[in-house]
Order: structure tokens, then sequence, then C-alpha cells
């Protein structure tokens, strides 16, 4: 079974929740830019969460419904029994003609 791909409002909210994420928990870590090993390490772990977040907002976002494999498929022909003939199809169906006068 081949994986199904991305529509563009799936890709637009995972990148969009990567990007504020991000820059939401850098800003409520105040992380700084002493260049520590501390520091380092928790930019790395804030960007595997804000991706992981991207990634759980991305495949969460609802996929529009088809309306099922019945109107996929045309409908089968009825069998007609021996002796009769099919029905005439109906006159709703025809666009409305008028004579000319004569």
């Amino acid at each position: 079974m081949a994986m199904p791909r991305p529509n563009a409002a799936q890709l637009a909210c995972g990148s969009c929740t990567v990007i504020f994420s991000t820059l939401a928990m850098l800003l409520l870590s105040r992380t700084g830019s002493d260049g520590t090993d501390a520091s380092v390490a928790a930019i790395a772990v804030i960007a595997v969460v804000a991706l992981g977040l991207g990634v759980l907002v991305a495949l969460t976002v609802p996929l529009p419904r088809t309306r099922g494999n019945a109107a996929a498929r045309p409908a089968a022909p009825q069998a007609v029994p021996a002796g009769r003939t099919a029905p005439a199809p109906r006159e709703a169906d025809e666009p409305v003609r008028e004579r000319a006068a004569s």
C-alpha cells in the first residue's frame, strides 16, 4: 500500500507549527548565545520537539472526504426480462424542444 502524500494545507500547517513553536520555546527558555554546551543541547532539544510537533500537526490536519466507492463506480446495467423492452428514457432527462410554426 502506498503512503499518501501530504497536500498543501498539511504542509503549510506543519511548517507554521515548526516555525512558531520553535520561536516560542526559544523565547520562553531564555537560552542564551553564551556558547555553553547546555545552551547547544537546549536548542537541539527545542528544534527536535518543534519538528515533532510540526509532523504531528501535519498528520492530523483532516483530509477532504470522498463520497466513497459508490460514487466512483458507475451503476451496473439492470437486466431486462425476456419478452420485454428496456424502458424509454424519461422525458425530463431530455431538453425541451419547441416546434416551429408551419
